[in-house]
């Protein structure tokens, strides 16, 4: 799956988000295409937009699973064509982790956002991976987009998960060996309702 190249031991793969009690934890959804989106989404999942600004979806592509070095710019015009694929990809991902069919209007956004050229990565005379000079918004939706692709048609396809804390809805790809992964992030949700279950466990019962 592409995107694992960002993946070294100074950085290690997934982004830090912020949970409701201002809390920091890592969450690891394996995949750039997924990576994008916990970035918001549709419909009543816009309320958590973070990509406002062109600068914003800079500042993601930095954070995000892609090797460091790339030099990116972005028109508000591209941000758009972005967060419209992001939304693609949030449905479809959202419909196969519950066993739905892939939608053929979702899957027309992906398929002609990667149509366009996508990053282009170098190698530097020392071995050292860098980016070609002159990357934009709709390089990097290119890119978003055929990842995406590769997901939706790959190994993995059947192992997109939905996050199964009862309010939260973060989409990854279950890459452990068992398949048994449940949470977006165990410190996050896992500990959360294995709080909650206990409680519910221990609660007095109702006359």
């Amino acid at each position: 799956m592409s995107g694992r190249a960002g993946e070294t031991p100074e950085r290690p793969p997934g982004l830090t988000l912020v949970s409701h009690e201002g809390k920091p934890y890592r969450f690891a959804p394996g995949i750039l295409c997924l990576e994008l989106t916990a970035t918001g989404g549709p419909g009543a999942f816009a309320r958590w937009e973070v990509l406002h600004e062109p600068s914003d979806l800079v500042t993601w592509a930095a954070r995000s699973r892609l090797p460091d070095g790339l030099d990116l710019t972005v028109s508000v015009a591209e941000l758009e064509l972005v967060r419209a694929l992001r939304d693609a990809v949030f449905l479809l991902a959202a419909g196969r982790a519950h066993g739905h069919p892939l939608e053929p209007a979702h899957l027309d956004v992906v398929n002609t956002a990667a149509a366009g050229p996508p990053l282009t990565a170098r190698i530097e005379p020392g071995g050292i991976r860098s980016w070609a000079p002159g990357a934009t918004g709709a390089h990097l939706l290119s890119t978003v987009a055929r990842d995406a692709i590769d997901l939706f048609t790959g190994p993995f396809a059947d192992r997109i998960r939905e996050c199964g804390a009862h309010d939260c809805h973060l989409l990854f790809v279950d890459t452990s060996r068992p398949g048994r992964r449940r949470w977006c992030a165990m410190e996050h949700c896992g500990n959360r309702e294995k709080v909650r279950a206990h409680r519910a466990r221990h609660a007095p019962a109702k006359p």
